[in-house]
């Protein structure tokens, strides 16, 4: 785990910089709970309180976050764009979501809607977090054309086909 090294000012503190890093460190890296932390530290033979881990990370965590957010890799630019109809209490909802060249998500929406109003308005979402893509591929929805032309006119879009699976028995 990478601890950044340009803290705010720890005087008055019981335990040193390293221990206090370390616990808001892998309270957000790792998504744990305070008694996690907790535990996490006294295996280290570090005794500390829930309540101590707390305040810590709401006075040290923005700083923490900030950093494993600036050391995250940027995303590609190259973005596949592909929705996904799934039953949510009965009701027919749209999972519409982009993933990167390398495999991350980089953004998620569940709507009622299958439009090229909502595909808009979530490819418009997408630019402004992580700017205009150079590659969008996306499956055969025609809700897709008119956003990626007016919001990334730089972009070349590709279609790709729906999946085929292949038997290797077969092919062989």
């Amino acid at each position: 785990m990478k601890i950044p090294t340009s803290l705010p000012r720890l005087k008055g503190f019981r335990f040193p910089r390293e221990i206090i890093a370390y616990a808001v460190c892998a309270y957000h890296r790792f998504a744990l709970s305070t008694a996690d932390v907790e535990d996490l530290l006294a295996e280290r033979g570090v005794i500390v309180s829930r309540e101590a881990v707390r305040l810590w990370v709401n006075r040290f965590g923005r700083h923490f976050a900030n950093c494993i957010r600036r050391d995250r890799p940027r995303p590609n630019d190259k973005w596949h764009l592909d929705e996904v109809v799934i039953p949510i209490r009965g009701k027919k909802h749209w999972l519409w979501r982009t993933i990167g060249a390398n495999g991350e998500v980089l953004d998620i929406l569940v709507q009622t809607r299958r439009s090229g109003k909502a595909a808009k308005r979530f490819f418009k979402g997408l630019i402004t977090q992580f700017g205009a893509p150079r590659v969008v591929i996306t499956d055969k929805l025609r809700s897709y054309i008119k956003p990626i032309k007016t919001l990334a006119p730089d972009a070349t879009g590709t279609r790709r086909a729906a999946s085929v699976l292949i038997d290797p028995a077969k092919t062989a």
